[in-house]
Protein backbone atom coordinates (compact mmCIF):
# COMPACT_ATOMS: atom_id res chain seq x y z
CA UNK A 1 0.00 0.00 0.00
CA UNK A 2 1.25 3.67 -1.11
CA UNK A 3 1.91 6.02 2.22
CA UNK A 4 -0.47 8.32 1.03
CA UNK A 5 -3.30 5.67 0.48
CA UNK A 6 -2.54 4.21 4.05
CA UNK A 7 -2.83 7.94 5.54
CA UNK A 8 -6.12 8.26 3.89
CA UNK A 9 -7.39 5.16 4.60
CA UNK A 10 -6.67 5.22 8.30
CA UNK A 11 -9.41 5.61 11.14
CA UNK A 12 -10.10 5.52 14.01
CA UNK A 13 -11.85 2.00 14.34
CA UNK A 14 -14.00 1.12 18.23
CA UNK A 15 -16.56 -1.21 16.59
CA UNK A 16 -15.45 -5.36 16.99
CA UNK A 17 -12.86 -7.55 16.00
CA UNK A 18 -12.94 -11.32 13.82
CA UNK A 19 -11.14 -13.17 16.34
CA UNK A 20 -8.25 -13.91 13.67
CA UNK A 21 -4.97 -14.55 15.29
CA UNK A 22 -2.43 -11.33 14.20
CA UNK A 23 0.58 -13.20 13.23
CA UNK A 24 3.79 -12.08 15.35
CA UNK A 25 5.64 -11.39 11.62
CA UNK A 26 3.10 -8.09 11.22
CA UNK A 27 3.47 -6.93 15.15
CA UNK A 28 6.75 -7.22 14.35
CA UNK A 29 6.46 -4.83 11.84
CA UNK A 30 4.30 -2.68 13.30
CA UNK A 31 6.72 -2.27 16.32
CA UNK A 32 9.42 -1.52 13.93
CA UNK A 33 7.56 1.43 12.20
CA UNK A 34 7.14 2.58 15.70
CA UNK A 35 10.92 2.35 16.80
CA UNK A 36 11.63 4.29 12.78
CA UNK A 37 9.66 7.35 14.16
CA UNK A 38 11.28 10.04 14.68
CA UNK A 39 12.44 10.85 18.47
CA UNK A 40 13.71 14.26 20.19
CA UNK A 41 17.22 14.36 20.33
CA UNK A 42 17.39 10.21 19.71
CA UNK A 43 16.79 10.04 23.05
CA UNK A 44 14.09 7.19 21.66
CA UNK A 45 12.23 7.27 24.72
CA UNK A 46 9.00 5.03 23.73
CA UNK A 47 9.00 1.60 23.85
CA UNK A 48 6.81 -1.38 23.33
CA UNK A 49 4.99 -4.43 24.37
CA UNK A 50 3.08 -6.48 21.87
CA UNK A 51 -0.03 -8.82 23.62
CA UNK A 52 -1.39 -11.21 21.54
CA UNK A 53 -2.02 -14.20 24.78
CA UNK A 54 -5.53 -14.58 25.19
CA UNK A 55 -4.58 -15.17 29.27
CA UNK A 56 -3.08 -12.00 29.29
CA UNK A 57 -5.16 -10.28 27.11
CA UNK A 58 -7.94 -11.00 29.70
CA UNK A 59 -6.05 -9.68 32.33
CA UNK A 60 -5.12 -6.16 30.59
CA UNK A 61 -9.01 -6.19 29.45
CA UNK A 62 -10.35 -6.95 33.18
CA UNK A 63 -9.07 -3.43 34.55
CA UNK A 64 -9.59 -1.22 31.54
CA UNK A 65 -12.75 0.30 32.67
CA UNK A 66 -15.41 1.23 30.43
CA UNK A 67 -14.36 -1.49 28.48
CA UNK A 68 -13.23 -0.96 24.88
CA UNK A 69 -11.08 -3.26 22.19
CA UNK A 70 -12.01 -6.49 24.46
CA UNK A 71 -12.28 -8.39 21.07
CA UNK A 72 -9.16 -7.52 19.35
CA UNK A 73 -6.82 -10.47 19.18
CA UNK A 74 -3.63 -8.50 19.71
CA UNK A 75 -2.58 -5.02 21.15
CA UNK A 76 0.28 -3.11 21.33
CA UNK A 77 1.09 -1.51 24.43
CA UNK A 78 2.99 2.19 24.17
CA UNK A 79 5.34 2.96 27.06
CA UNK A 80 7.25 6.02 27.35
CA UNK A 81 10.07 7.77 29.85
CA UNK A 82 10.74 11.00 30.72
CA UNK A 83 14.52 11.68 29.17
CA UNK A 84 15.89 14.66 29.51
CA UNK A 85 17.03 15.63 25.98
CA UNK A 86 17.78 19.46 25.32
CA UNK A 87 18.90 21.88 28.34
CA UNK A 88 15.75 20.77 31.02
CA UNK A 89 13.67 19.82 27.99
CA UNK A 90 12.11 16.43 27.10
CA UNK A 91 10.36 15.49 23.57
CA UNK A 92 8.78 12.34 24.94
CA UNK A 93 5.31 13.31 24.01
CA UNK A 94 6.07 14.12 20.79
CA UNK A 95 8.17 10.81 20.41
CA UNK A 96 5.67 8.59 21.71
CA UNK A 97 2.79 10.03 19.19
CA UNK A 98 5.35 10.04 16.35
CA UNK A 99 5.68 6.43 16.48
CA UNK A 100 2.03 6.09 17.47
CA UNK A 101 1.34 7.43 13.87
CA UNK A 102 3.78 5.30 12.34
CA UNK A 103 2.20 2.24 14.17
CA UNK A 104 -0.98 3.23 12.94
CA UNK A 105 -0.12 3.67 9.32
CA UNK A 106 1.57 0.30 9.33
CA UNK A 107 -1.50 -1.31 10.98
CA UNK A 108 -3.52 0.19 8.39
CA UNK A 109 -1.02 -0.89 5.50
CA UNK A 110 -1.45 -4.71 6.88
CA UNK A 111 -5.21 -4.81 6.42
CA UNK A 112 -5.93 -4.08 10.02
CA UNK A 113 -7.79 -1.62 12.10
CA UNK A 114 -6.78 0.17 15.12
CA UNK A 115 -7.64 2.99 17.62
CA UNK A 116 -5.52 5.31 19.84
CA UNK A 117 -6.46 4.82 23.57
CA UNK A 118 -4.64 7.32 25.54
CA UNK A 119 -7.17 9.47 27.63
CA UNK A 120 -9.25 6.32 28.37
CA UNK A 121 -5.94 4.68 30.16
CA UNK A 122 -4.05 8.07 31.92
CA UNK A 123 -6.86 9.20 33.69
CA UNK A 124 -6.96 9.82 36.96
CA UNK A 125 -8.06 6.00 37.61
CA UNK A 126 -4.59 5.32 36.06
CA UNK A 127 -6.02 2.38 34.24
CA UNK A 128 -2.29 2.49 32.32
CA UNK A 129 0.03 2.04 35.85
CA UNK A 130 -2.19 -1.53 36.23
CA UNK A 131 -1.75 -2.69 32.84
CA UNK A 132 2.04 -1.70 33.63
CA UNK A 133 2.01 -3.71 36.54
CA UNK A 134 0.34 -6.83 34.55
CA UNK A 135 3.21 -6.73 32.11
CA UNK A 136 6.04 -5.96 34.69
CA UNK A 137 6.89 -2.96 33.05
CA UNK A 138 9.91 -1.30 34.96
CA UNK A 139 8.99 1.86 37.34
CA UNK A 140 10.62 4.00 35.32
CA UNK A 141 7.88 3.46 32.39
CA UNK A 142 4.45 4.56 31.84
CA UNK A 143 2.27 2.97 30.01
CA UNK A 144 0.61 5.67 28.00
CA UNK A 145 -1.53 4.19 25.09
CA UNK A 146 -2.79 0.67 23.38
CA UNK A 147 -3.15 -0.11 20.28
CA UNK A 148 -5.64 -2.93 19.47
CA UNK A 149 -4.85 -4.79 15.91
CA UNK A 150 -7.18 -7.13 14.50
CA UNK A 151 -9.26 -7.03 11.26
CA UNK A 152 -12.50 -5.23 11.34
CA UNK A 153 -16.09 -7.49 12.13
CA UNK A 154 -17.96 -4.37 11.00
CA UNK A 155 -17.92 -1.55 8.54
CA UNK A 156 -15.48 0.85 9.01
CA UNK A 157 -16.22 4.41 8.69
CA UNK A 158 -14.09 7.48 9.07
CA UNK A 159 -15.40 11.04 10.01
CA UNK A 160 -16.24 14.06 7.64
CA UNK A 161 -13.03 15.85 7.70
CA UNK A 162 -13.28 19.51 7.02
CA UNK A 163 -12.43 20.74 3.11
CA UNK A 164 -8.82 21.08 2.55
CA UNK A 165 -8.88 24.38 1.68
CA UNK A 166 -10.70 25.25 4.84
CA UNK A 167 -7.48 23.97 6.47
CA UNK A 168 -4.29 24.84 4.43
CA UNK A 169 -3.10 28.14 3.02
CA UNK A 170 -0.21 29.08 1.41
CA UNK A 171 2.30 32.18 2.08
CA UNK A 172 -0.27 33.62 4.83
CA UNK A 173 -3.30 32.69 6.69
Amino acid sequence: MHVMEAILNRHSYRGQFLPDPVPREHLTQIMEAGCAAPSGCNKQTTSFIAVDDPAVLEKLFDVIDPKVAETAPAIICVLTRKIIAYRDRTFYVQDYAAAIQNMLLAIVSLGYESCWYEGHITDTDRIGDKMARILGAPEEYELVCFLPVGKAAEPVKGPKKQPLEERCRYNSF
